[in-house]
């Protein structure tokens, strides 16, 4: 459910870099982050290519703990675009030189991982050219660069504002780069963009006033910056929402599908997997049947008189009210955890909880549920922030209620499994255990999320929800989620699909409601590779039982599995069944 944490500049977008920029020396706290590499000029090209992409991206530095870029924000121009492709070209012919058979079995592994990494960005800039057809990157990028600065209290609340302000005042200058840049969208990227725009000008006027106000104090000077930076702000945003949807909007008649070639390209380079498009969709079709299969039996335990589908809205009808919808994940969320320590599942190295909190208003398009951990550099904000997304007032009482439907208790609980325990937030508390520093800031989406997705299964097998097929059902359903999303990213941008035949799908074999599984369909035209969840879930079912296979507990593989870092499986592969046989 939630967005994976990638190495990726904005778009391919960058700033002009300094010639001095660098990585900085560990903290106290950062006395436990990894090498950079064991070979000194491999160590090298990683500090400058980290340094690198810090300094183009600063709110990714923020998001990292990297705190001296705070006051800037990405230059979203051509020109920075131009300058970008240009320099990850310039290091992927660096690495390429290196002789990997001589390198350090860490180096080699890490610089695979870089290597997938450029080539994606190249792919993502030169041949996909989002920066040119995709609005919504551009619409959320100043939102999530303000709250990273708001959230987390990482210095004085009037130190964070005075670089608030500073990237506030670069707000008008993101949109105009929208509108300069974007040539002929989807209208799906630009429907997505109005919601999101929307958003974010309740962003501007409620939360980010409200702090701004709080965070200045008595410091009347520095207040009067910040009003007039974010009514520039407001009126930007505002006017980008009327852009949006009286000219970008008529004229929205772009493709989604980015074609075989570019699909499997790009799950090439980002998740290491190489297979005909064939056999990967049979893969996944098969999946989807057997799940399905699944389902059906498992609803006629619970209710033989009823077809599944209409089970399933029985099960759904039970559910929080909007008002309830955040307080009752709070109030579930550790079951998960209490599970997985009874049962000796998984090592848990932190007693430190993530606070569950609505999911920004900027954020929202496609999202349910995700986590937001802290970066791998913080050495003092080092709170989580697992988010659930709530109802919206315009919408209607019916959408309202197919969206609370999918935050019945037995949905939740899984969810929280993917969100939480064992899931993202486990993970991210072996982040700072990683043994190379491109493990502790790389990440791909057929670990993360194959790892989220896997827990899921993986605690109902082991008992958790005690035997009550409404958890199963519930896990089934979520698997039916994950599957339909593997055929559905196929089908859009390889078949011709439409997303109403996506939504058809999800509604068909997910047994959605129709304003989820339109939702849901959508999401496939702008992350073509979203089977990466059940894609991920079968690599890691299928290396768990090699590895059983060598003598060694459950708790010992996930340990294992957990604590290299969310590398792509293949080369993940290589590490785990180098480990000796248990004796």
């Amino acid at each position: 459910m939630s967005p994976t944490p990638r190495l990726a500049l904005f778009l391919g977008l960058a700033l002009e870099l300094g010639a001095c920029a660098t990585v900085p020396a560990p903290s106290a706290r950062q006395a436990r982050l990894a090498p950079a590499g064991v070979d000194p000029q491999f160590a090298r090209f990683v500090e400058d290519y980290f340094a690198a992409h810090f300094a183009a991206s600063p709110s990714a530095a923020t998001s990292a703990g990297l705190h001296q870029y705070d006051d800037r924000l990405e230059d979203c121009s051509k020109e920075a675009m131009a300058r970008h492709l240009v320099e990850q070209h310039a290091f992927l012919e660096r690495l390429m030189r290196f002789d990997r058979a001589e390198l350090h079995v860490d180096d080699q592994i890490d610089a695979a991982a870089i290597e997938g990494q450029l080539r994606a960005d190249l792919l993502d800039g030169e041949s996909l050219r989002s920066w040119a057809h995709n609005p919504m990157s551009y619409v959320s990028l100043p939102g999530g660069a303000i709250d990273g600065l708001m959230k987390r209290d990482f210095a004085p609340a009037r130190e964070r504002l005075r670089a608030l302000v500073a990237r506030l005042e670069r707000v008008p200058a993101v949109y105009a780069a929208l509108r300069a840049n974007i040539e002929t969208p989807p209208r799906e990227f630009t429907e997505l963009s109005i919601r999101m725009a929307k958003g974010s000008i309740g962003f501007y006027r409620d939360q980010v006033a409200s702090f701004a106000r709080e965070a200045a104090g008595t410091d009347q000077a520095l207040l009067r910056r910040f009003t007039a930076a974010n009514e520039r702000a407001l009126s930007s945003v505002t006017e980008l929402t009327a852009w949006l949807e009286k000219d970008l909007l008529p004229r929205s008649t772009g493709r989604y599908a980015i074609g075989e070639k570019a699909f499997l390209d790009k799950l090439r380079y980002e998740e290491h997997v190489e297979l005909p498009l064939a056999e990967l969709l049979a893969r996944g079709e098969a999946r989807l049947e057997a799940d399905h299969a699944a389902f059906l039996a498992t609803a006629r335990a619970i209710d033989p008189s009823r077809p599944a589908g209409e089970v399933m809205h029985v099960v759904s009808s039970t559910h929080p009210t909007a008002a309830d919808l955040i307080p009752s994940v709070r109030r579930s969320v550790d079951d998960a955890r209490s599970f997985l320590v009874a049962k000796n599942l998984a090592t848990v190295p932190s007693e430190v909880r993530p606070k569950i909190e609505e999911t920004p208003p900027y954020d929202r398009a496609g999202s349910f549920a995700s986590m937001d951990t802290a970066g791998p550099f913080e050495n003092r904000a080092t709170e989580s922030f697992y988010y659930v997304t709530p109802v919206e007032a315009d919408w209607d009482a019916a959408h309202q209620e197919e969206h609370l439907r999918g935050y019945n208790p037995w949905t939740v609980a899984l969810v929280n499994v993917h969100e939480a325990y064992p899931g993202h937030y486990l993970q991210f508390l072996w982040a700072s255990r990683y043994p190379t520093r491109t493990r502790q800031i790389l990440g791909v989406s057929s670990n993360a999320e194959g790892w989220a997705h896997y827990s899921e299964q993986m605690m109902v097998d082991e008992g958790f929800g005690g035997g009550d097929p409404r958890f199963r059902l519930a896990q089934l359903q979520e698997a039916l989620l994950r599957d339909t999303r593997y055929v559905v990213g196929i089908k859009l941008h390889t078949a011709g699909w439409t997303v109403e035949d996506g939504a058809r799908l999800f509604r068909d074999k997910a047994f959605l409601e129709p304003a989820n599984a339109l939702e849901e369909s959508r999401r496939g035209t702008y992350n073509p590779t979203y089977l990466y969840y059940t894609l991920g879930k079968l690599e890691i079912l299928r290396l768990r039982e090699e590895y059983l296979a060598r003598g060694h507990t459950l708790r010992q593989f996930h340990d294992a599995f957990v604590s290299q870092g969310c590398l792509p499986i293949p080369l993940l592969r290589k590490l785990l069944l180098a480990t000796p046989a248990a004796k």
